[in-house]
C-alpha cells in the first residue's frame, strides 16, 4: 500500500508514466488504485483511461505550449499537464480546481521548481481554449501510422473506425443458456430497474442502456449472465456445436468463449482450453466455478503440440489468436500508446504458426473457428488466403449470418459506436478423406 494521501492527479500521472514505458493499463493501474481510498478510485480510472484515449491530440496540444520538451527525469509532470489538459477538455470540471490541483500535484511530485511552468501551461489552455488539430493524428487523437494504415485498408471506413475507437464501448451480458432464456433475464433486468435490450446479433446477448457494478445483475454471482462484448459471444454461432464433440480453446484466457461454448451444449464430451500465461489461467478457472461449468485447463503454448496434445483429434477448435487488439482500442485506449507498427509482421508470423498447428489435431469432417479482435487485414483474411492456398483441401465456410463484412476468406465486423467491438471470424473444415 502506498501513501494514501498522494493526490489523485500525481498518481494518475505516475501510471500514464509507466504506460508510456510500455506497461499496460491492465497491469499498472490495479496496483495505483490500490493505494487510493475506495471513494476516489473510479475519478482515477476515468483519468487514465479518457487520457490514454485522446493522448494523441492533448500531446500535440502539449508539446506546443512547451517552449522545449522536459527533461526525463521530469518527463512526470509532462503527464501531469496531459491529465489536467484532458480534464479541461473533456471534462465539466471547474478550471480553477484544475488548476490548483495540478499545481499541488506537482509539488507532491518533488517537483516544486516546475510548479510556475504547470501553472503558466494550464493558464493559457485555459484562456486560449483548444487549437485546431494540425494533422488527422491529432484530430483522431490516434498514432500516424494507424491512421494512415486503417485509411488503406479501409478507405469507405477508416474515420468510422476512429470516430468508434473514442467512443466508450457498451456493456454488454452473456446470458447462460443453461440457467436462463434471454428474455427471461431481460425481464429479471426491468425489475432490477437496469435498462437494457437484446443485441442484434448474438442469440443470447443483451446490451446496456448504461455500464452498473455487476453486483448490480441479477443472479450475477450464481452464474446467470457473463460480462462480454457482442463480437466476441459469435463464435458460438459459427461452432456448429453437438453432443459428443470434442472441443479446443486454444489461446483461452481470461476464459470467456470457453464457458460460451460450455453454455451453449451442454452435452459436450470435453473440452479442452489452453493458455500460455500461468498468470491468466486462474481467471479462466474463477469464471468456470462461477457459472458451474467444467473443462480442463492446461497451461501451454498451443502451437507447441508436442508439448501437451494426448493424440486424439478434436470435433471443433476455436483459435482465438493474439493480435493487434485494433478492434478493441475503445475498451483498451492504452493500445495507441502501447502498440507499434512493427508489431504487425511478427503477430501475423505466430498466427500462421497457430493456424498450421492448430488444422493438424483437427479431426477430418473437422471443423476450425480462427478469430482475432483486430481490423487490420494482414492478421485476418490474408492470413486465411494463404492458408488456403498452401493447405491441400482446407474449405473455407461461407456462415449464413448479416454482420460484417464479407472479405472473401472470413467476415469482418467493425467497430461500432452503438454496439459491439471489431472482431474477424473465419471458418475452415478438413475434409473427411
Amino acid at each position: 500500500m502506498g501513501d494514501v494521501h498522494r493526490p489523485l492527479r500525481a498518481v494518475a500521472a505516475d501510471v500514464l508514466l509507466s504506460v508510456e514505458n510500455g506497461v499496460s493499463l491492465s497491469q499498472c493501474l490495479p496496483p495505483a488504485l490500490q493505494t487510493l481510498a475506495p471513494g476516489e478510485r473510479p475519478a482515477l480510472q476515468a483519468l487514465c483511461y479518457g487520457t490514454c484515449r485522446w493522448f494523441h491530440r492533448l500531446d500535440d496540444e502539449l508539446s506546443s505550449r512547451l517552449k522545449k520538451p522536459l527533461k526525463k527525469p521530469d518527463r512526470i509532470v509532462h503527464h501531469l499537464m496531459l491529465v489536467a489538459l484532458f480534464q479541461l477538455r473533456f471534462s465539466q470540471q471547474a478550471p480553477y480546481a484544475i488548476l490548483n490541483e495540478s499545481v499541488e500535484a506537482c509539488r507532491a511530485l518533488d517537483k516544486p521548481h516546475l510548479t510556475g511552468l504547470v501553472n503558466g501551461v494550464l493558464r493559457s489552455a485555459e484562456r486560449e481554449g483548444a487549437p485546431e488539430p494540425k494533422n488527422d493524428a491529432s484530430r483522431f487523437s490516434h498514432p500516424g501510422w494507424m491512421v494512415a494504415k486503417l485509411r488503406h485498408n479501409w478507405p469507405d471506413n477508416w474515420q468510422q473506425i476512429l470516430h468508434a475507437n473514442n467512443t466508450q464501448a457498451p456493456m454488454t451480458l452473456r446470458v447462460n443458456a443453461l440457467r436462463f432464456s434471454r428474455n427471461e433475464y431481460l425481464a429479471l433486468l426491468l425489475e432490477a430497474g437496469v435498462a437494457a435490450s437484446a443485441t442484434r446479433f448474438a442469440p443470447h446477448g443483451i446490451q446496456l442502456s448504461r455500464p452498473v457494478q455487476v453486483d448490480q445483475l441479477p443472479w450475477f454471482a450464481d452464474g446467470a449472465v457473463s460480462v462480454q462484448d457482442e463480437a466476441a459471444q459469435l463464435c458460438t454461432t459459427l461452432l456448429d456445436l453437438a453432443p459428443g464433440q470434442r472441443v479446443l480453446d486454444a489461446c483461452a484466457a481470461p476464459g470467456g468463449k470457453t464457458c460460451a461454448i460450455l453454455e451453449s451444449q451442454a452435452e459436450l464430451a470435453e473440452v479442452i482450453a489452453i493458455d500460455e500465461s500461468s498468470s491468466r489461467l486462474p481467471r479462466v478457472q474463477e469464471n468456470l466455478d462461477r457459472l458451474g461449468l467444467h473443462a480442463s485447463l492446461l497451461q501451454a503454448d498451443a502451437a507447441d503440440t508436442g508439448q501437451w496434445w494426448d493424440g486424439n483429434l478434436f470435433d471443433r477448435i476455436l483459435l482465438d489468436v493474439p493480435c493487434s487488439a485494433s478492434g478493441v482500442i475503445r475498451r483498451h485506449p492504452d493500445i495507441k500508446l502501447l502498440r507499434r507498427e512493427t508489431d504487425i509482421a511478427p503477430l501475423a508470423a505466430i498466427q500462421t504458426g497457430l493456424l498450421e498447428s492448430m488444422w493438424s489435431v483437427l479431426k477430418p469432417g473437422g471443423r476450425l473457428v480462427y478469430a482475432t479482435c483486430s481490423v487490420f487485414p494482414q492478421e485476418n483474411h490474408r492470413i486465411i488466403q494463404r492458408f488456403l492456398k498452401q493447405q491441400n483441401g482446407a474449405v473455407l465456410v461461407e456462415p449464413d449470418v448479416q454482420w460484417g463484412h464479407d472479405m472473401g476468406a472470413g467476415r469482418q465486423l467493425l467497430p461500432d459506436p452503438s454496439s459491439h467491438d471489431g472482431f474477424f471470424y473465419a471458418v475452415l473444415e478438413k475434409p473427411e478423406s
